[in-house]
């Protein structure tokens, strides 16, 4: 397994300057930001790393010869929007940058582009697996073309009560990925997993490795930390109740994920994903709960 980390933490970086601080650190790759420029609707989207509808000749020799001078891999391309959305016009939008990340990724010799299912917040399960059927296959199709893998990460994109239930990606639970591989039964669509999300769902992280294992492509290594006193104020039905952390310093347990992820045979990228808002207080805090995740992670790998 390779360490890295998820490079939408450091946002406010330039690529060069990203990809400098993954080599002083020793970090073995980096998962790059590739949403469209023009701002962020949430928090930690919005950041271009790689701008996917610039490639020329040119921009391409010089992406390569910086990667090979940094000695640092790229793990795969990310973009998480929402491509379910209900607006027609939004939902189409989406999925044309998607397709342009995929089709960028072989250009750069990286063969994962990670992102979201999607959904309608306000429709069930049922009710959203109809545009599932005549969305997806067809993205599936033009990764397969590319030669690309999709990593499908499993965050509900639940924030706020607004969006309670369903929140904004179906992908979320042993259930769905089931009926997911399914009915798109492609080999180029897999996870991008991430435990830190099944944490609060109460779904065993360790039992969805075994049985997922195989589909894991990529890996997203981020806590959570339940707030039990929170919990029994609001229950389950409530939010606010977790709260994401840096590797270590949440619930998830570390010990027995790496185990069933060496079972499993998995080999692929470890990329840390930091959304704790303990480290946000500035760019060296930001940098800082890179390098203390990385210390706890090393001894697993």
């Amino acid at each position: 397994m390779q360490l890295g980390f998820v490079s939408a933490i450091l946002g406010d970086l330039t690529l060069e300057q990203v990809l400098a601080f993954a080599a002083a650190e020793g970090f073995g790759c980096v998962e790059l930001m590739c949403w469209p420029p023009g701002g962020a609707d949430r928090r930690y989207a919005g950041v271009t790393h790689l701008d996917v509808t610039e490639l020329s000749t040119s921009r391409l020799a010089w992406l390569r010869e910086l990667l090979t001078r940094s000695g640092v891999a790229i793990s795969g391309l990310g973009y998480y929007p929402n491509p379910l959305h209900p607006d027609p016009e939004h939902r189409q939008r989406v999925i044309g940058h998607l397709k342009k990340v995929i089709s960028a990724a072989p250009f750069l010799n990286v063969n994962v582009v990670n992102t979201f299912i999607g959904r309608d917040s306000k429709k069930s399960i049922a009710e959203n697996w109809p545009l599932v059927r005549e969305v997806w296959p067809g993205i599936v199709e033009h990764a397969a073309r590319e030669g690309v893998t999709l990593g499908i990460e499993n965050c509900p994109m639940l924030f706020t009560q607004d969006e309670w239930p369903g929140g904004a990606n179906l992908a979320t639970t042993p259930a769905v990925w089931r009926k997911m591989f399914e009915d798109i039964p492609h080999p180029r669509l897999g996870l991008n997993f991430d435990p830190s999300h099944l944490i609060w769902q109460h779904i065993d992280p360790v039992r969805a490795i075994r049985e997922f294992g195989k589909r894991i492509v990529h890996f997203h290594a981020k806590d959570t930390r339940i707030d039990r006193d929170q919990l029994y104020e609001t229950g389950a039905m409530g939010l606010g109740w977790h709260t994401p952390k840096i590797p270590g310093l949440g619930d998830v347990p570390w010990g027995p994920v790496f185990s069933a992820l060496s079972d499993a045979g998995y080999r692929g990228p470890v990329c840390i994903e930091v959304e704790d808002r303990a480290f946000e207080g500035s760019l060296e805090h930001r940098k800082q709960s890179l390098r203390q995740s990385k210390r706890f992670l090393e001894q697993y790998l």
